[in-house]
């Protein structure tokens, strides 16, 4: 079988001079695009059926080409296809590769294409499927969530303002406000598949092609739900890559913000959780240590995808229409933040599962910091018709009293309590329980026992329907 151009890339007629050593090494992207196979020459395949259906070539060419793209597809997934890094590209690999198979009717495969739609093409049907993985981990992600509130939900925490004890909590209530934060990553995810559902197969370099192609056949071949209505858009288009790395960076954030809860929460002065075993490394000099570094990692990644979506709006921003050699590095932008996601929502759920909740040190905590005076105050205005903020001041004065006498509120003695506020009572001493206290939380969204377990329900009836 022939060869396309003793494997020398096709400019080499129009370019005379190899290309240096430094540029091979810095210009060729074959490291990184490699793990578009699949998709090119699925898109390859697509491509060459439609040219067929459209009289641009034979039965015969059609079905020779086919045939060596599915050999090709065959030979990469059992490591037995020859990547040649002098080639550039995965593209010009495949390509190169079906000449030496069928011969100089591989030169039929590019008619009416180009890389520039070729790449595109490949690197969204790429994140379809990316995305919709990392939709997959999400829902693992909110189910364990769920599986741990729902064990939790008269486990009593305090909340905190400023870190600082501000009013008690249910454990699952604290945990749900993680879920409704991961649904909103589910949400970006799922709505980054709708604008990734333009096909941009067949507008070529950057302007359409001269040859009587059907985009709407490549489009359903290829899952697309409709073609890209610009050729020139459609080349420098990016907008769907920043969409994924911001709903990435979006999903860290959170990944990062419970990591940092649970590092606060796991140290030795909070003592609310104890991680297992599994996910905590000890010290080189001091015995005793359990440290949380898989939470740590957690914490630390976030950067990657702050650097990442920074990256590539650096490359976007200023850029003219149509392709630059600058848009090659949306890539490996793209595949590291896929990867590490991946990775950190996989440990996430790793170390929700192995959790071990301290609970009477967190109901020890939530009884500390006078977390029930909101619900003093209430109950004042409801009780005695003050002002609210009469109301807040004779609260505060009460704790000031609570305070210098060493005391927790429900501690003070009603003559104690009287001599601020006469008119209060015996029941006064209900409002100031830490169960009831949550329990009064009925308002759509709050912490009581009844609202939770119909989030708790709600949540998982939104994830099997969304």
């Amino acid at each position: 079988m022939s060869k396309n151009k003793n494997n020398k890339p096709i400019w080499s007629t129009r370019i005379k001079k190899n290309a240096s050593n430094l540029f091979k090494k810095v210009g060729g992207s074959l490291p990184i695009d490699k793990r578009l196979f699949k998709e090119d020459i699925e898109g390859s395949i697509a491509h060459v059926e439609m040219l067929y259906k459209q009289k641009i070539i034979n039965f015969r060419i059609k079905n020779k080409i086919i045939w060596g793209l599915k050999r090709i597809k065959n030979e990469i997934v059992k490591k037995k296809f020859n990547f040649n890094y002098d080639l550039e590209d995965i593209h010009m690999n495949i390509e190169n590769r079906l000449f030496e198979l069928i011969g100089d009717d591989a030169g039929y495969v590019h008619t009416a294409r180009s890389r520039n739609d070729q790449v595109i093409t490949d690197l969204k049907l790429w994140l379809k499927e990316a995305t919709k993985k990392i939709i997959i981990l999400l829902d693992n992600t909110n189910s364990n969530i769920l599986n741990l509130a729902q064990k939790n939900i008269r486990t009593i925490m305090p909340g905190f303002t400023h870190l600082k004890n501000a009013q008690p909590l249910s454990l699952a209530h604290y945990l749900l406000a993680y879920v409704e934060m991961f649904k909103r990553d589910k949400k970006k995810f799922k709505n980054n598949l709708e604008f990734l559902d333009e096909n941009p197969l067949g507008v070529g370099a950057l302007s359409g092609t001269s040859f009587k192609i059907d985009r709407n056949y490549t489009t359903k071949k290829l899952k697309f739900k409709k073609p890209t209505n610009n050729s020139v858009d459609t080349i420098s288009d990016r907008d769907f890559v920043l969409d994924f790395l911001y709903s990435s960076l979006a999903c860290s954030l959170h990944i990062s913000r419970i990591a940092e809860e649970l590092i606060i929460w796991n140290s030795d002065a909070f003592n609310m959780i104890t991680l297992n075993d599994k996910l905590v490394t000890g010290s080189s000099i001091m015995p005793q240590k359990k440290n949380p570094d898989p939470l740590e990692y957690l914490r630390g990644k976030t950067g990657i995808f702050i650097g990442n979506i920074n990256s590539m709006i650096s490359i976007l921003k200023g850029l003219p229409l149509s392709y630059f050699k600058d848009l090659q590095d949306d890539k490996e932008i793209v595949f590291k933040t896929n990867d590490q996601l991946k990775i950190s929502l996989s440990l996430l759920n790793d170390v929700i599962k192995n959790l071990i909740i301290n609970k009477k040190s967190m109901l020890s905590l939530a009884g500390k910091g006078f977390t029930t005076a909101t619900d003093l105050s209430d109950y004042i205005v409801r009780e005695l018709g003050y002002p609210f903020r009469k109301a807040y001041i004779q609260t505060a004065k009460i704790i000031n009293l609570a305070e210098k006498k060493n005391k927790k509120l429900h501690e003070l003695e009603l003559k104690e309590i009287n001599q601020i506020e006469p008119k209060l009572t015996l029941n006064v001493y209900k409002i100031l329980n830490l169960e009831n206290s949550i329990n009064s939380k009925k308002s759509y969204g709050g912490t009581s026992f009844e609202n939770i377990k119909k989030m708790i329900k709600k949540a998982k009836k939104w994830q099997k329907k969304f």
